[in-house]
């Protein structure tokens, strides 16, 4: 059966297929990766200074969906309703304009858990608080200020998510914006506060500002300046980090070229600690979530229509050979019919099912 799931799991991977399912990685040995598994609460979260109340929380995310008992997880996020507005998030398929839909085809999916906002799970909370785990995001970018800005504000209390009956709460910081230290200051107040009621932190960890963008090349998404943020994302104590996965490398190099100086670096960072393969750059995101204590689960990105499928299953296979936990993909899914979105679902959670895809 696992022989099957990964010949198809391959056919899906095309040309890519040999490159990701073989490579072995010459950067971080995998033995120093605390690697997600059944017993990840008992084993990682139970030494440390997480409540009771908490591991329960955490535990309740990691039994459900179909990746349940695996200790991966799955997680449906719909916040694009503000992120990216509702009419251009929700026009291809409007549907998603009614909140229940949202947790409906998180549950279809058979996924561990729904992020979503505020007034959704509001709406929804006596009929699904109890069918799947919540997890309330409260902080947002509304884009309806002229100009717009790129600034996360929070939307209400950590208390009013608790109330909703929500396992955890999830928040983003833009490390590097000009509000990063306001909001580095607001998250960690409500991360603390989240623990204290016994809820899980999520954490959307990602890098904003236009000097990222040098010489034609987007550093959003490089290793060296994501995987820094995972690191401040987890000294806030972020159970789970979010992150966009790692494209390119070098983000520190070109902020110090010339006469710029920005941060400070390490050669060994290129040339011991990461390759240029998509699953060594990953990796060093892992080992910035101390070493995989926290778990990093990487984002799903906006959907490209056909090559959606294919691209969920290859961020899926560089997530978990990397040591991963796990997948949050949403436009991918709900920018589509219901079933099509449940069998992008599926598809993801067939990678972590698959156990001879392994660490690299």
């Amino acid at each position: 059966m696992a022989k099957q799931a990964k010949q198809s799991i391959s056919k899906i991977l095309g040309k890519d297929a040999k490159f990701l399912l073989d490579h072995k990685s010459k950067t971080i040995p995998t033995n120093q990766i605390h690697t997600p598994g059944p017993d990840f609460v008992d084993r990682v979260f139970a030494q440390s200074n997480r409540t009771p109340q908490t591991l329960r929380s955490l535990q309740a995310m990691f039994d459900r969906g179909r990746l349940g008992g695996t200790g991966f997880l799955s997680i449906l996020p719909i916040d694009q309703g503000i992120e990216h507005s509702a009419g251009a998030s929700f026009a291809k398929n409007p549907i998603y304009f009614d909140p229940e839909n949202i947790v409906k085809l998180a549950i279809e999916g058979g996924c561990n858990a729904v992020a979503t906002t505020y007034g959704v799970l509001a709406m929804m909370s006596r009929s699904y608080a109890h069918k799947i785990p919540f997890i309330v995001k409260i902080n947002h970018n509304e884009l309806l200020t002229y100009p717009n800005k790129h600034d996360q504000i929070m939307f209400g209390t950590v208390e009013e998510a608790w109330n909703l009956g929500a396992v955890a709460v999830g928040a983003t910081i833009y490390f590097g914006s000009d509000n990063s230290t306001r909001q580095i200051q607001e998250v960690a107040a409500a991360f603390e506060r989240a623990h204290e009621l016994g809820m899980a932190t999520i954490l959307w960890c990602y890098i904003r500002n236009n000097a990222f963008k040098q010489g034609g090349k987007d550093y959003h998404v490089s290793a060296d300046l994501t995987g820094q943020a995972n690191h401040l994302g987890v000294t806030i104590q972020a159970d789970i980090i979010k992150q966009k996965l790692a494209e390119n490398n070098g983000g520190y190099k070109a902020l110090n070229t010339g006469g710029s100086s920005y941060g400070k670096l390490d050669e060994r960072i290129y040339t011991h600690l990461t390759s240029d393969h998509p699953i060594d750059l990953c990796r060093y995101q892992v080992a910035n979530c101390y070493m995989g204590r926290a778990g990093l689960i990487n984002s799903g990105g906006e959907s490209k229509g056909a090559s959606d499928l294919a691209d969920a299953v290859r961020t899926a296979v560089i997530n978990k050979r990397a040591g991963g936990m796990g997948l949050i993909s949403g436009r991918k899914a709900f920018q589509r019919p219901m079933k099509e979105g449940v069998e992008i679902l599926n598809a993801i959670q067939d990678v972590y099912l698959d156990e001879s895809i392994d660490l690299a």
